[in-house]
């Protein structure tokens, strides 16, 4: 059951326990045969209305209690001898509520107004020992709709307690399961890439050893494997919650793109407006774009050139990446977990995303991302 389904449901228990009450109360009034005098017919509306008002005893409890306690007063002292029946329902709500001090001291203040309404008007004249048996009752019924308010308010926040323990719990066990997987990750990867490094360094150094020309091919694979490399550990310490090491950001995306030129791609950047009012959230986003679309462009594309285009606005950051790729609107590519994750990312920020193939060729991703919801 939803939050929204179930605060309907508690309103409408709210509305049946006042109607019940006010309809007890008015019916206990009725069953003494008042005459319908202008004071009678006040004691009538003070009966309802002290019942009614408990419909609104969870958003105001200290203002129930003290309308509830007011229409017992009065109907007492109009000549109405009905228990205060409303009064225990706001006791007992103001209680749960966390509102104990307003409730004694309102309840010693009833306690001490109602026998004297009850005397004014004329109902306890048959002798003292009816009225300190009444109010030792009236005390006994205030004790205990109290302490069953204080009873469910207890509950209440021991279960609450319970609640933020199973999820720190759940929370420290995604913790260690995030830590694990990260272990397992670099473990795997870190020694394959540590070997296409090294291999890729050997053969630089060697073919400069002897003064022959390096490939740039080659070059680009060293210089991939120690990105990779510096990836790995970052994403590690990321993962680990360290933040030690600072984030690839709006300022690495060049290194992106001076990569991607040396792989034989004709890639431009060009970013206007002010970096430095860019969130960190915002610009590892861009980055993490970037490095995704170049690398795809470079792999499936079959292109020649590619475009980034990042526009910081004042209100939002929009990011255009556009390739010269074989993809056409009649051959749109599948997505791939790559564009999945840019949407994830751009949606987890409020912004849009759009990656389509252009009608005149080439592929373009689109992205807005806002500046004022990130931090």
């Amino acid at each position: 059951m939803s939050a929204g389904e179930a605060g309907v449901r508690g309103r409408v228990g709210d509305w049946v326990i006042a109607v019940g009450v006010a309809t007890a109360l008015l019916v206990t009034g009725l069953s003494e045969q008042h005459s319908a005098t202008s004071l009678d017919l006040l004691g009538y509306a003070l009966l309802t209305a002290g019942g009614l008002v408990l419909a609104a005893r969870r958003r105001a409890p200290v203002a129930v209690l003290a309308v509830a306690g007011l229409c017992a007063v009065g109907y007492q002292a109009v000549g109405f001898d009905v228990p205060v029946v409303a009064y225990l329902f706001a006791v007992y709500a103001a209680v749960r509520a966390g509102h104990r001090t307003v409730t004694v001291a309102a309840s010693v203040t009833m306690l001490a107004a109602l026998p004297l309404a009850a005397l004014a008007s004329g109902l306890h004249d048959a002798g003292a020992a009816f009225a300190r048996a009444r109010g030792a009752l009236e005390i006994a019924w205030l004790i205990a709709a109290g302490a069953a308010g204080e009873a469910l308010r207890q509950a209440e926040r021991r279960a609450d307690e319970a609640e933020r323990t199973r999820e720190e719990t759940a929370r420290r066990r995604a913790d260690e399961e995030r830590l694990r997987i990260a272990r397992e990750l670099h473990d795997s990867l870190t020694h394959q890439i540590s070997v296409i490094k090294v291999q890729s360094e050997v053969a630089v150094h060697v073919a400069r050893k002897r003064g022959e020309h390096v490939p740039e091919a080659l070059l680009a694979i060293q210089e991939a494997g120690r990105e990779a490399t510096r990836e790995l550990r970052a994403t590690l310490q990321a993962l680990r919650d360290d933040d030690t090491t600072p984030p690839r950001g709006l300022d690495h995306v060049p290194e992106l793109v001076e990569r991607a030129r040396r792989s034989g791609l004709e890639a431009t950047l060009t970013i206007e407006g002010q970096r430095h009012d860019v969130p960190t959230a915002v610009g590892r986003t861009v980055y993490r774009i970037v490095q995704e679309s170049l690398t795809n462009i470079a792999r499936h594309a079959d292109a020649g050139t590619a475009s980034v285009r990042i526009d910081c606005r004042p209100d939002l950051l929009a990011l255009r990446i556009d390739d010269d790729g074989k993809a056409t609107p009649d051959t749109a590519p599948q997505p791939g977990v790559g564009l999945l994750g840019m949407r994830e990312r751009v949606t987890a920020l409020g912004g849009r995303l759009r990656a389509e193939p252009r009608r005149e060729g080439g592929f373009t991703i689109q992205a807005e991302l806002p500046l004022e919801r990130t931090s």
